[in-house]
């Protein structure tokens, strides 16, 4: 089994706009309705009846979260400085396609569950609070899945985009797709790349 890979780009449609993601050179477009799709594009359809002009209320502070056990903050630091080596190192542009990679280290490891999910979310982010520098959901949640695959478990890792306001956001899911630590809110994003573990776990 090779590795998943980014997508070259998608295409989100919103019936109001198109949102290209490119994550062969880190791009995210905004184009009218009028530009035809590109045949090489993955697409779809995130339909918005009627835009909130700024005026839905979104989560911008995640509320402090539990502190995870010892064992797993001990696996976030390495993995912390591997996110950090992997997004610094090499060309600016293709870094969420760097990292988009990264979080399949684990691909073929055991799926991890809810709880072994929980505690890595955890412990990326009080790592991050260590950082004298920007580290956003992206980073964060490679970090995660860097825990993981450290414990021998495999991320269900998730990238995805919103469309009122647009915006782009990086987590973790459960088994059965529930976002891992994230607000209601996350149901907002269109999926636009995923890796998946193995089904089974031993």
């Amino acid at each position: 089994m090779t590795a998943p890979r980014p997508p070259g780009r998608v295409w989100v449609s919103t019936g109001h706009a198109h949102i290209e993601v490119n994550y062969a050179d880190g791009r995210v477009l905004l184009h009218p309705p009028s530009v035809a799709v590109p045949p090489d594009a993955v697409p779809h359809v995130r339909a918005v009846t009627s835009p909130s002009w700024g005026t839905s209320e979104l989560d911008a502070v995640l509320p402090p979260a539990p502190q995870a056990p010892w064992h797993w903050k001990a696996a976030a630091l390495p993995a912390t400085v591997a996110t950090a080596a992997v997004l610094l190192c090499g060309r600016r542009h293709r870094r969420l396609a760097r990292l988009a990679r990264l979080t399949a280290i684990g691909h073929r490891l055991p799926a991890a569950d809810t709880v072994q999910a929980t505690h890595a979310v955890r412990a990326a982010r009080w790592a991050a609070r260590l950082l004298p520098a920007r580290w956003a959901c992206l980073e964060e949640s490679v970090t995660a899945a860097l825990a993981l695959a450290a414990a021998g478990r495999g991320a269900h890792w998730r990238h995805g985009v919103a469309t009122d306001p647009v915006r782009l956001h990086a987590w973790l899911a459960s088994p059965d797709g529930t976002p891992v630590e994230e607000p209601p809110s996350t149901g907002a994003y269109t999926i636009t790349h995923t890796v998946r573990p193995p089904r089974r776990t031993p």
